[in-house]
């Protein structure tokens, strides 16, 4: 077993449910309080613990993926000394102290996870997504690991998704939205999901329409009133979808 630290306060739970609450997702398990999930070729189990998260068993060489998964990158420090000035956003930061939104390791399975989800409900997504790990995923104990892109579709841009990782943000939407079947939700989510980019904004997100809604009111142009929450507008984005989910106002 190795620890992975992690900037406290920290609740696993919190961070994680996403992955419980719409249905059972096969590469993201939660079983006994804790999540299986497969890195680098070998099954995982996650669990809370003093300081961070316990990880077993010990697999070093995977430590950064797991890091990535558990939202290391985002500059939470920083958002939350933001956020004390705008109100809405202070009242969530309080109230879900201890939540880091979690990331998406592998830029394939992100933009599937993306497809999977669109004009659906995040219940239907979850299994949609599923069926699909399961028919096309390798099977260990509890967790399948994701479907390579060569499984599912002997994809041919062999160096397409990695590449994006270095790209600015325009340049990557540019770049996913000119393939056929994604658009910019797709594009969006991956910024906010798979790459961790701090000003993610998915303005054509139901969700996120509905949370800001239910905090700020009607407000006609999603997009550009992402503006208020600049330089953080992808952990903006998920505490009010978090926030609405947990404490939605009266």
């Amino acid at each position: 077993m190795v620890l992975v630290p992690l900037p406290q306060p920290y609740d696993f739970e919190v961070s994680t449910a996403r992955f419980d609450v719409y249905g059972l997702d096969r590469a993201t398990v939660w079983r006994d309080g804790g999540i299986h999930r497969v890195f680098g070729g070998r099954e995982l189990r996650l669990e809370s613990a003093s300081g961070g998260v316990d990880v077993s068993p010990d697999h070093e060489s995977v430590v950064k993926q797991v890091e990535h998964f558990l939202g290391v990158p985002f500059d939470l420090e920083g958002f939350v000394a933001w956020a004390a000035g705008e109100p809405e956003l202070a009242r969530l930061v309080e109230a879900l102290a201890g939540f880091r939104p979690p990331l998406q390791v592998d830029p394939f399975e992100a933009l599937v996870t993306s497809i999977t989800a669109q004009q659906v409900s995040l219940q239907s997504a979850a299994a949609i997504r599923s069926r699909f790990i399961e028919r096309y995923g390798i099977a260990y104990e509890h967790a399948h690991a994701f479907p390579t892109r060569e499984r599912v579709a002997q994809a041919t841009e062999e160096e397409l998704f990695g590449e994006l990782a270095s790209l600015q943000d325009e340049e990557v939407r540019a770049r996913l939205v000119a393939l056929r079947g994604l658009g910019e939700w797709t594009a969006d989510w991956f910024l906010a999901r798979h790459l961790a980019r701090p000003h993610a904004w998915p303005a054509g997100d139901l969700g996120l329409r509905k949370a800001v809604g239910a905090f700020y009111g009607d407000v006609p142009d999603l997009r550009a009133f992402g503006q208020r929450f600049h330089p953080y507008e992808n952990l903006s984005a998920h505490y009010l979808l978090t926030g609405l989910r947990l404490f939605p106002p009266a």
